[in-house]
């Protein structure tokens, strides 16, 4: 990484820990240096407007989320243009322990990327020109439909999105919805194998 390049991510880290704290109200230039511990001024210097710093918010989340996602032992296959080998029974329970295993990190120690993520697609709502932070998802999407073809989904395409679709109200209702009065507390064991549990039933009723 470049020495801008690592400067960016410092301040898109110190923005991404003031959303979590504070939502888009607390998101200022000044506020990003100081919370970086740089000099005033910084953040102005390599990220001048306040657009160009959500921006820069979005890509460090996405380089992130896709760190963690190649960091589990997820089935992976090739590109859905050339569907890689079948997937069993027992690939698919692989499939949702990793899952959850990403859901639950998400949802602890990636907590304040999760909320800071929900931050930028709220204000995306108001400001058209940072809905490319819904790009982001395209991957995911596609790597759902190649998987759901691999296990035999009837139709990928349509149910790969709402496997995406499902996964994540299943993070927002653990995170900030009714859920979290219930589910086990995350980072624990328990919540691993409840959210192994929630992907396991969604994978079977998709492909059965």
């Amino acid at each position: 990484m470049t020495g801008r390049a690592n400067r960016v991510a410092v301040l898109a880290d110190a923005a991404i820990a003031l959303l979590a704290e504070s939502g888009m109200r607390g998101l200022t230039h000044r506020a990003v240096e100081a919370r970086a511990g740089m000099p005033p001024g910084t953040t102005s210097a390599y990220l001048r407007t306040r657009q160009a710093l959500i921006e820069a918010v979005v890509q460090r989340l996405a380089d992130l989320d896709r760190a963690d996602l190649g960091g589990h032992e997820l089935p992976a296959g090739p590109p859905p243009t050339t569907p890689g080998p079948p997937l069993s029974p027992a690939d698919l329970d692989q499939l949702a322990a990793g899952i959850a295993g990403v859901l639950d990190h998400w949802l602890s120690a990636g907590r304040d990327r999760t909320l800071a993520r929900y931050a930028c697609l709220l204000e995306a709502v108001h400001r058209p020109q940072l809905r490319t932070i819904l790009q982001h998802g395209a991957v995911l999407r596609a790597q759902a439909e190649d998987l759901l073809a691999r296990a035999g989904a009837p139709d990928p395409r349509r149910q790969g999105q709402q496997f995406v679709a499902y996964v994540d109200g299943l993070l927002f209702d653990r995170l900030v919805g009714a859920g979290a009065l219930s589910a086990p507390p995350p980072g624990t064991p328990a919540s691993r194998a409840d959210l192994t549990a929630a992907v396991r039933d969604l994978l079977r009723a998709l492909t059965t």
